[in-house]
């Protein structure tokens, strides 16, 4: 299973809020409610959030064996 959590904890330590993010990546509260609920995303979504955050895949998700 793919989890978001350490996107909320990278998001946190770099002062960014759900707004911010919406606003810099151009996705929808729809595709942000997805990520609190650990929903599929497209990478190209992924994609803008790293460049938004300026970190790397590992630093927004984590695979946890079911």
């Amino acid at each position: 299973m793919i989890v978001y959590t350490k996107l909320w904890e990278t998001m946190k330590k770099k002062n960014f809020s759900t707004y911010t993010l919406r606003e810099k990546c151009g996705i929808d509260s729809k595709t942000v409610r997805r990520l609190k609920t650990n929903e599929n995303i497209e990478t190209k979504t992924l994609d803008k959030i790293c460049a938004a955050l300026d970190c790397k895949i590992e630093d927004i998700i984590e695979y946890i064996k079911d």
